[in-house]
């Protein structure tokens, strides 16, 4: 059983592939919070600014098999789109319910697979694009993959404890709330101290799209 909180078609925001059209699978539940507000001071991660909980999101629901999950999926990619379908399995912690199943569900049914993940639990395998977001005071365990992105500041995930990590691409991305500007002028100062290091904006909010 597959708990799901919303499914949409848009364009990636963040990261390496920012402006790809994709289609997002975001699962209930976190393993950092539960996602309630009187929670959230003591979460291990306490600026999260998505809703996860339950299955009563846009076009969420529970799935009972990977089959059915992943026929629901493809119907959101065009059907005059010749493009492999992308699919972003979010959260939440989607590691929580990603499993191989549909992970091999979603192969079959020719998708390219991504995952968005704070890399505090294992993954299966043959994920195409794995993206790890590490939180502060939270073990990352996923040290290798296509994409590090770091929220910036988080004074207990420094970016230097990330940085011999085997990933092809480091980005920096400020954490969004009343200093945001503040946080874009350190990160933009540390990625060109550190030119290891790439900014990444939450383009889909500064464009106004989901």
């Amino acid at each position: 059983m597959y708990s799901v909180k919303e499914i949409f078609y848009s364009l990636q925001g963040e990261g390496a592939q920012s402006g790809r059209a994709s289609i997002f699978c975001r699962f209930s539940g976190c393993n950092l919070w539960s996602g309630r507000e009187q929670d959230r001071e003591k979460a291990i991660c306490d600026f999260c600014d998505t809703d996860f909980i339950g299955t009563d999101g846009q076009n969420g629901g529970k799935f009972a098999t990977a089959a059915e999950l992943c026929q629901f999926l493809k119907s959101f990619w065009p059907d005059q789109n010749n493009e492999k379908p992308y699919i972003i399995f979010t959260g939440g912690e989607p590691a929580l319910q990603l499993d191989q199943t549909l992970v091999e569900e979603c192969h079959t049914n020719g998708f390219e697979v991504a995952i968005e993940t704070n890399g505090t639990k294992p993954l299966p395998d043959n994920i195409d694009w794995i993206c790890v977001s590490p939180k502060a005071d939270a073990e990352v365990i996923i040290t290798q993959g296509d994409e590090l992105k770091l929220v910036y500041p988080q004074p207990l995930a420094q970016p230097d404890q990330f940085e011999q990590l085997s990933f092809a691409h480091f980005y920096l991305q400020p954490m969004d709330g009343p200093a945001r500007s503040i946080y874009t002028k350190e990160v933009i100062d540390y990625c060109l101290a550190h030119p290891q290091w790439k900014l990444s904006l939450q383009n889909h909010k500064v464009l106004g799209i989901d």
